[in-house]
């Protein structure tokens, strides 16, 4: 069967796309990257997709050319730049279906969230929500599939905070009582799900809610990743439910992280559903989270990541605050004085100005958070070229007893630390 994954690229999309590849499909990736995609799964192909702007059916209808089936897995927790939550969840996904009734392909499986529940009073709710109803009423054999916490040997997002908390040096952080309930399940389960779903005749025009067997809270879900993790048992540490909100409101005005007001929202409304019928109409039952995670054990690199993904952000914002302070020194320092450390060298002292406005530049493309890599590389040249300056013009620094040329050498290990982790994907 030649498939088209939407998301193929996202956290649950490769995995599908890996699922799909091994049962034999011929897959297409819709991303936003396809040479990326194609790296990673050189068997399939890729077509260039952006859901902000494909939202006409004619934008879908040639890219659908000898497709057999559609399972849309993309998806975000909220908009962010460059990002329309409604466009990405709703409009083109609606315009992809109607597509798809036009064009003959009939079997659409769409990956919704348990929580895509209107009164959940989210955007994230309100457009799935919206997605998954207009395809109810298409002539299609479509499937809704609404997952719950979906959980796997890696993580994004969401699941990469729940890690992180579970991490935690002395306490475990929970939000309020930590009673949120979840039943997990695992991607591997999700993607045996879909695969079903593509070929059972009988699964068609049905609402299922992929759930875990078991019922876990948040607070149990942390102590279980804790353990999988191999740190030692901590006691909880229960966060009020107003400083979490602040924190999430923080989120809201950065426009980064997955601690956002969205997400607390769907957590407090809830990701429990009823596992008997989901088990009963795909004919298996999903692992438990516990069977899941001792069969597929904690390796260093978890651990790593659990303790390094919080402090990604402090490292960032600890980087700006440096090129910042920096270039405003450096521009309220008297010309004479920066003068006089530059002639001895043969240069301008108006190159001390443009050193500042470059260390502002810096800290502004750090906050943007885009190519990390050019960013990075940008630092390290900058600060290479500032410490030859200054060791040609005044030696003695580097056995200044404050170390103000010493200090550049745990500064560049920062930096490449800070490439090496910037990547979210």
């Amino acid at each position: 069967m030649r498939v088209l994954l939407t998301g193929a690229n996202g956290f649950i999309g490769a995995h599908l796309a890996a699922a799909l590849i091994a049962a034999g499909h011929r897959l297409t990736g819709a991303v936003r990257d396809p040479a990326g995609f194609r790296r990673r799964f050189p068997e399939a192909a890729a077509l260039a997709v952006d859901l902000n702007r494909d939202v006409s059916v004619e934008a879908w209808l040639k890219r659908l050319d000898g497709i057999d089936a559609v399972v849309n897995c993309a998806g975000v927790l909220q908009g962010a730049r460059g990002q329309s939550i409604e466009a990405i969840h709703a409009r083109a996904p609606r315009a992809l279906f109607d597509a798809c009734a036009r064009r003959g392909v009939r079997r659409v499986v769409q990956i919704s969230a348990i929580s895509a529940d209107p009164a959940a009073g989210t955007a994230y709710a309100v457009t799935k929500h919206a997605a998954d109803t207009h395809l109810r009423t298409l002539d299609l054999d479509w499937v809704v599939l609404r997952p719950s916490l979906v959980y796997a040997a890696g993580s994004y997002g969401g699941t990469s905070l729940l890690r992180a908390l579970a991490a935690m040096p002395w306490r475990i952080p929970v939000v309020g009582a930590g009673a949120q309930r979840f039943q997990p399940i695992h991607v591997a389960d999700l993607a045996r799900t879909v695969l079903a779903c593509l070929e059972s005749p009988v699964l068609v025009r049905r609402t299922l809610d992929p759930v875990g067997p078991e019922t876990v809270t948040l607070a149990e879900l942390l102590v279980a990743l804790r353990a999988w993790l191999g740190f030692a048992p901590a006691p909880l540490l229960h966060v009020p439910l107003p400083v979490v909100r602040l924190a999430c409101r923080v989120g809201d005005v950065l426009g980064a992280g997955p601690l956002r007001t969205t997400s607390l929202r769907q957590i407090e409304f809830g990701n429990a559903g009823d596992p008997a019928g989901f088990i009963a109409a795909v004919g298996f039952t999903p692992r438990r989270l516990g069977d899941a995670l001792r069969d597929q054990p904690a390796q260093v690199q978890d651990r790593w990541h659990a303790r390094l993904w919080p402090v990604r952000p402090l490292l960032s914002a600890a980087l700006i605050v440096l090129w910042l302070v920096s270039g405003l020194v450096g521009l309220a320092t008297p010309a004479e004085r920066t003068a006089a450390l530059l002639a001895p060298l043969g240069l301008p002292a108006i190159l001390g100005a443009l050193a500042s406005l470059l260390d502002l530049g810096l800290a502004l493309l750090i906050a943007i958070g885009r190519r990390p890599a050019l960013v990075g590389a940008l630092q390290l040249g900058v600060i290479v070229a500032y410490t030859i300056v200054l060791t040609v013009a005044q030696p003695a620094l580097w056995l200044d007893p404050f170390g103000p040329l010493l200090k550049n050498l745990p500064i560049l290990a920062a930096i490449g630390a800070w490439m090496a982790i910037a990547e979210e994907r």
